[in-house]
């Protein structure tokens, strides 16, 4: 098996993601032993963004960390698991609110892909990239 960053870029769909953790640089940290839930916005989810968005958060790594360490939980939460819970706190120190009560939402994502297993954690895929507030 392989850990979270290179399941991501074998993956293909995360480019943005992946362009996102080099510029925040957290490749290190989601490389480490973890274990590690992170819940990973397609490149589909970053396109949904208004226009710039992107290129104003690179351009701002603090608040670009900020916003991907809120997708990001520590420990290792399957479907299952999250079921079972209303928030999980990202290392961001925000709550993240979790509703399976109609397939698996997390705050305003759908996870489309759901308990891919990482050497370090493991992924879940969402539709929307989850902010702040």
């Amino acid at each position: 098996m392989a850990d979270i960053v290179d399941i991501a870029v074998s993956a293909g769909a995360f480019s943005t993601l992946v362009t996102a953790v080099q510029a925040a640089e957290l490749v290190e940290t989601l490389k480490s032993p973890g274990p590690f839930t992170v819940f990973a916005p397609n490149d589909e989810a970053f396109a949904k963004l208004p226009p710039g968005t992107i290129q104003t958060l690179v351009q701002n790594i603090p608040q670009l960390t900020r916003i991907l360490k809120f997708h990001v939980v520590s420990g290792r939460f399957t479907q299952a698991d999250l079921a079972k819970l209303e928030t999980v706190t990202s290392v961001e120190g925000s709550p993240i609110p979790i509703n399976c009560s109609n397939g698996f939402e997390v705050k305003n994502a759908t996870v489309v892909a759901a308990d891919i297993a990482a050497d370090n954690g493991i992924i879940h895929v969402i539709d929307t990239v989850i902010l702040m507030g």
